[in-house]
């Protein structure tokens, strides 16, 4: 059918004049034509006029033939009215194809007729929908201020349409709308979350259902450089996390995942945003949320320690809320994984998420112990390595752990293996961390269990150097510190009580790597008599510097209350120690040595803080037999001491004759060098 017949001429020449009053009135015949083949019900000439406007004019290279076949597209529909709907397939595509045109007055007119078709059809042209939502979103972000406001028009009414119709498809919108969420211009994100809340707003949609799918855009707008964006995001937010306490069934967990990779954003407001969100999951999510708890746990430990405050009190209420539901393995919850969350969380730069990393794992040993056990291979060395750490709150947690996984026996060996393999390799542990966590521990796990099972390690320990300083510091621990008080009270009772000589003889056997910390034992033990055995099995070469320093730490020691009970005795035993103080030849020691000492003698320093006094038991008399009392062959135990003086001392002269070797080399090939 030939449109030429039924379009006069001069009709068509004005439709792409360059005045728009002309096209405007051809435009208006155009309308009248069509109005007339519509009510003869002759379909065939609309069709054949749609066609000519589309192919002559909207294709046409020339801008103003485009802007006239636009205008007439609009007034052929208008001029169909209600039977515009069976030649929509024909009039919608060009306009849309319209909005891409190079030309910013033909956008704005594609604009316009598409405002104008969308009047007379209404909700008939929903089936374009996601086209006519994609031409809008391009066209919001228009270089053209005046496209751009032809475009919100168009927008406002596309919106009034969709919100009255009831053939509106949320389920194939959906997917474009998560599309163009990554979208970073401003203007479309203002476009976005405008349709996301009119969306919401209709009763029939349900846009709750499909939050999981654009919640991650709109937690991407929080952080817009624009404040009216962050503003239209936070409202949309808040509007759904309300929806959402209201709501019976909820798809909690995809959104988890998205709240998760949100709380670690760099951005302030976003973070806040995300870690109140997940407060509010944990409350209200139950069990639909128990296969993600390792995640929402690695999220919130970091913020815990944020430097924004309002961050910090969030988390922390959340980690509380998260600690007190009680779930079992059976229902999904991995004890595994949120093992492996705590001990990465160890490793925080911040005290306060390393705190509550170790609270995690208490409560998991607590509650699921067995789990737990399961997988102390993975935890281990990082518990272990948490014993160094800076803050003496986290190491005191470490060792409640250690404690509370030590309960079974073959675990607590396990536990005083590894820490002196730990005081052995890093000397700062030791020196800086021993006496907290050995005292710790004493607490925890029992005192006389504690130094037994560290006196027999120590027994057989290679390195003698090391044996040698870890028995004087358990020595000091033991004199010193109040939690071992019961241990310091059995020992007193050696001689008379059979566990207290057990633990004397389990004590001795590695205490025998320091002469200082054998005499202090025995001095504790108010065995006299070998204590004075003892002194005089010692050589010259024993008394060197560090013995001397060891001696006037325990010269100090005997002025406190700890050793009140030794200046009050008067016994035998203790007589006969005095005498052979005394009667130590000065001769023994080097002039370097003696002014280490304030006499000739260095034990009189000793004999100085022990002045006569009442009598008491006569716990060493010699009445008794002075090799064996109370099961305790103190001949042999004097064997014991002087056979592993023996070791040190040849250990000592392998390693300066070791010593010397090096320099002689390094001497040597310095001087071959220079030769």
């Amino acid at each position: 059918m030939d449109a030429l017949s039924v379009i006069p001429a001069a009709v068509l020449r004005n439709l792409s004049d360059k005045l728009y009053e002309k096209r405007k009135n051809a435009a208006l015949e155009v309308e009248g034509i069509v109005k007339t083949l519509a009510a003869a019900g002759d379909h065939d000439k609309i069709t054949a006029v749609i066609n000519l406007l589309t192919t002559e004019y909207t294709f046409s290279p020339q801008a103003n033939h485009r802007k006239g076949g636009l205008i007439g597209l609009a007034a052929a529909t208008v001029g169909l009215t209600s039977e515009a709907s069976q030649h929509l397939e024909q009039i919608v595509p060009p306009v849309l194809n319209s909005f891409a045109d190079q030309d910013s007055r033909v956008r704005y007119y594609a604009c316009e007729a598409l405002y104008n078709i969308a009047k007379v059809v209404r909700g008939d042209f929903i089936v374009f929908f996601n086209q006519i939502f994609d031409a809008l979103c391009k066209l919001s972000a228009d270089s053209d201020a005046n496209v751009q406001s032809a475009a919100h028009l168009l927008d406002r009414l596309v919106k009034d349409i969709v919100t009255e119709s009831d053939q509106f498809s949320i389920e194939e919108f959906i997917p474009l709308l998560r599309e163009r969420m990554n979208v970073l211009n401003p203007y479309v994100r203002q476009f976005l979350v405008g349709w996301i809340t009119v969306l919401d707003s209709v009763p029939d949609i349900d846009m709750l259902g499909f939050l999981p799918d654009f919640l991650d855009g709109l937690f991407n707008m929080l952080s817009d450089s624009s404040h009216e964006i962050r503003q239209q995001a936070d409202s949309a937010l808040s509007e759904f996390l309300q929806e959402i306490k209201n709501s019976p069934s909820v798809d909690y967990g995809r959104m988890a995942e998205i709240l998760v990779q949100r709380a670690a954003s760099p951005d302030e407001f976003t973070r806040l945003t995300a870690i109140t969100w997940i407060y509010e999951f944990v409350k209200l999510g139950g069990d639909q949320l128990v296969p993600y708890y390792a995640d929402i746990l690695g999220a919130i430990l970091p913020c815990i320690s944020d430097k924004e405050e309002k961050i910090r009190v969030v988390a922390r209420e959340t980690n509380e809320e998260l600690r007190a539901i009680q779930v079992v393995p059976a229902e999904g919850f991995d004890v595994g994984a949120i093992l492996s969350i705590a001990r990465r969380q160890l490793s925080s730069e911040w005290e306060s998420t390393r705190v509550e990393a170790l609270h995690w794992i208490s409560t998991l040993l607590n509650r699921h112990r067995a789990e737990v056990l399961n997988f102390l291979n993975d935890i281990f060395d990082t518990l272990l390595k948490a014993l160094s750490d800076p803050s003496d709150e986290v190491v005191l947690l470490v060792l409640d752990v250690h404690a509370c996984i030590a309960k079974d026996p073959q675990h607590f060996r396990h536990l005083v293996v590894f820490l002196v393999h730990n005081f052995r390799v890093d000397n700062s542990l030791l020196e800086k961390r021993g006496a907290l966590i050995i005292r710790r521990l004493c607490v925890l796990l029992d005192a006389e269990r504690v130094y037994r099972e560290l006196s027999m390690i120590l027994e057989g320990e290679a390195d003698l150097d090391f044996a040698s300083i870890m028995v004087q510091a358990l020595n000091l621990i033991l004199l010193t510190s109040s939690e071992l008080a019961g241990l310091r009270s059995l020992l007193k009772q050696s001689l008379v009580n059979p566990t207290g000589k057990d633990l004397f003889v389990s004590l001795y056997a590695s205490w025998c790597h320091s002469p200082m910390a054998i005499i202090s034992l025995c001095l504790l033990a108010q065995t006299y008599q070998h204590a004075s055995s003892v002194i005089l099995s010692l050589v010259e070469e024993d008394i060197n510097v560090k013995f001397l320093v060891q001696l006037d730490k325990l010269v100090r020691l005997l002025e406190t209350p700890i050793f009140a009970y030794l200046r009050l005795q008067q016994s035998a035993a203790f007589k006969i120690l005095r005498t052979r103080l005394k009667t130590v030849p000065p001769s023994s020691f080097s002039g370097e040595q003696m002014k280490q000492t304030s006499s000739g003698n260095p034990y009189s320093q000793i004999l100085h803080h022990m002045p006569s006094g009442s009598q008491v038991i006569e716990d060493g008399d010699v009445n008794h037999d002075a090799n064996v009392h109370n099961g305790i062959n103190f001949a042999s135990r004097l064997q014991q001491f002087e056979h592993m003086q023996h070791q040190h001392r040849m250990h000592s002269k392998s390693s300066q004759a070791q010593s010397r070797n090096n320099s002689t080399s390094y001497s040597s090939s310095k001087f071959m060098s220079q030769y």
